[in-house]
């Protein structure tokens, strides 16, 4: 929002929210119907048809460069800001479609209002010569000076403040403006597409030609990677007057008050209002390398649809914890298409970037599903990934590697022990982070707590949790009578008489892993507490009853470059497995933690307040209500 708001800021169609495409349906129903009416042999109107099929094709196009800039800042090489991006812009630029759907209504009133706009041809090299030449007098001209307007301190505060919020810039940044101010844009873009449907030279090539160059010029503008090679103005040194990089608009978003220009720098040229840092900062960004990280988290993908909640998908709905969506099925053709991706692609991408004290971070993702880790086929091909993972990271110098969600399941490869031995000789250091979440459970549970339920499967964490529950005095009570013997096979006699086997379900707080079953968590009683000690939450059926999250802590406000949920964790909300890494990178600890290795978990605990990050309180669980 602009510091004060002017009249027509706001979008109409805002009181509609996720509904607010319905304002296209009855000209799209239209468009249906009239092909619906055509009769044999009559002449079908193609321009007509294709206006909703390009609208989304346009929301494709944008959604294209949002997750290539994502990714390539994310690897950090030709990377023209440092700043970092945070959930406020990600909240202030979820609305990027609006302008689409403006577009889309403005078009079908055109076709409605203009006869010559029906029955247009594909081409007309008339009409494109036209466009082009209309594009670099008239429109360029009066934007440039329509921009300079819009920094004038009247329509700034009130407009144009609201696009400059943004520093660093996503290709998205580019069309979050203020409704009036999308109005006097769609007024001068529309020079060359009225003009040439009125002299009858227009076509559906020009047409759509033209939105395009304007979508993928504004995206590449504000990508904050530099992509346009040298060669290109070394070959044509006039181009420098005719396009823009990327870094000549970044520029503009740091200095406000230079490089005015739409997408040709001339009108800078001519006016003396180019950066003179512009060249330099292209040349600069072009050369620039990512920095290697020093701490790696290793994750992995969980359901199909959560390839949409990665960083690098739609930038709102990774903004918020991850749910899924009953819309997503309607786009089950791309769901089965990047299924077949991660079936085909075999190795790790980068998915994220965070800074944290002297600490560069980086997120990795193997492109496998949850349910693959469970496919015995598979255990190989997925071992095979991570191995390649760390050793990638050994070769890169980085410090440490984290081992995320079932990359370090016990069963796959003994919590990362496996690739310890087959590699004595790493100096890379693998994390399981069990120490860390033993201690966060610990410390979820109420104090003055006697008694708990552990229920699920049994894993290190859950030994680890039950020890130090038996030998702190408070009775564990084991909910299967199988994991019951384990447990006290693995404790000592002392520790042992605390645990119990449960016959009674009095206790309201219950630690849960992976496993545990729907006819379990009935026996619970009203108001019961459950706690996962699992990296997956359990499933929520109990409408009486408080989920509280698995394992993780609140980041510190300096920890930097977060915009995006981890999973199914709140915002500014780590796991707990994650963070260990970074603990282990910070305290600069020598060993590995993996197999059976465990930290002292008091040690952990305090390292981790030491750095900043905070406990969830157990009163957040009621808003984890069902």
């Amino acid at each position: 929002m602009a510091s004060k708001p002017g009249i027509l800021t706001e979008w109409p169609w805002t009181w509609l929210g996720n509904f607010k495409y319905v304002v296209l349906a009855p000209f799209v129903g239209r468009s249906i119907q009239s092909l619906l009416n055509t009769e044999d042999g009559s002449k079908i109107d193609i321009g007509y048809l294709i206006i909703f099929p390009f609208l989304l094709f346009r929301m494709l196009h944008n959604q294209i460069w949002i997750s290539l800039s994502r990714y390539r800042t994310a690897k950090g090489d030709n990377r023209i800001l440092d700043k970092t991006i945070e959930f406020d812009q990600v909240d202030r630029e979820r609305n990027w479609d609006d302008q689409i759907l403006l577009n889309g209504l403005l078009f079908y009133y055109g076709y409605m209002k203009l006869e010559q706009s029906h029955y247009l041809p594909i081409w007309r090299s008339d009409g494109i010569i036209l466009t082009t030449l209309l594009h670099i007098g008239p429109v360029e001209f009066l934007y440039y000076w329509l921009h300079r307007a819009l920094h004038h301190h009247f329509l700034y505060s009130r407009y144009h403040s609201h696009h400059h919020s943004s520093i660093v810039t996503e290709p998205i940044t580019s069309v979050i403006h203020p409704f009036a101010e999308h109005i006097a844009y769609f007024l001068l873009f529309s020079i060359p597409l009225l003009t040439t449907v009125l002299t009858k030279t227009a076509s559906i090539v020009s047409f759509g030609g033209y939105i395009t160059y304007i979508d993928f010029m504004n995206n590449m503008g504000h990508c904050n990677f530099e992509i346009i090679p040298k060669w290109m103005f070394s070959t044509f040194p006039p181009l420098k007057y005719l396009m823009y990089t990327p870094s000549y608009h970044s520029l503009h978003h740091t200095q406000f008050r230079t490089n005015y220009s739409l997408f040709m720098p001339i009108y800078d040229y001519i006016y003396g209002t180019l950066d003179k840092s512009s060249d330099t900062l292209y040349e600069k960004s072009l050369e620039r390398q990512g920095k290697s990280p020093d701490v790696v988290h290793l994750t992995h993908l969980t359901t199909p649809e959560s390839i949409y909640h990665l960083r690098l998908g739609f930038a709102s709905f990774a903004s918020e914890p991850y749910t899924s969506k009953w819309y997503f099925w309607l786009m089950w053709p791309i769901t089965l298409w990047s299924m077949m991706v991660t079936w085909i692609y075999g190795h790790t991408f980068t998915v994220e970037r965070n800074v944290f004290k002297n600490l560069n971070l980086q997120t990795w993702a193997i492109p496998k599903y949850r349910v693959q880790y469970f496919m015995q086929w598979q255990r190989e091909t997925i071992n095979n990934l991570i191995e390649e993972a760390i050793m990638e990271a050994d070769q890169k110098g980085i410090k440490v590697l984290s081992l995320g969600l079932l990359n370090q399941d016990e069963k796959l490869n003994n919590n990362g022990e496996v690739y310890i031995r087959r590699h004595p000789q790493i100096k890379v250091k693998l994390v399981d982070g069990s120490s860390l979440a033993v201690a966060v459970v610990l410390n979820s549970i109420p104090k003055g707590t006697t008694q708990v339920v552990l229920g699920g499967h049994l894993s290190k964490v859950a030994n680890s949790i039950a020890l130090a529950l038996c030998q702190g005095g408070v009775k564990v009570m084991a909910l299967r009578e199988e994991e019951y013997k384990k447990l006290k096979s693995n404790l000592t006699p002392e520790a042992a008489i605390n645990l119990l086997p449960s016959k009674t379900y009095n206790s309201k707080i219950w630690l849960v892993g992976d496993g545990l079953n729907e006819d379990e968590q009935l026996k619970a009683p009203k108001g019961t507490l459950f706690i996962p000690f699992s990296q997956f939450p359990p499933r929520k059926i109990r409408k009486d009853c408080f989920y509280f999250h698995t394992p993780a802590m609140i980041t510190p406000k300096h920890f930097e470059n977060v915009d995006s949920c981890e999973n199914w964790l709140p915002r500014r909300v780590m796991s707990a497995w994650r963070i260990a890494g970074i603990l282990h990178a910070l305290q600069d600890w020598h060993e590995h933690e993996c197999g059976n290795m465990m930290f002292d978990i008091e040690k952990v605990w305090k390292a981790s307040l030491d750095h900043g990050f905070q406990p969830i309180s157990v009163a957040s669980a009621s808003e984890s209500k069902v």
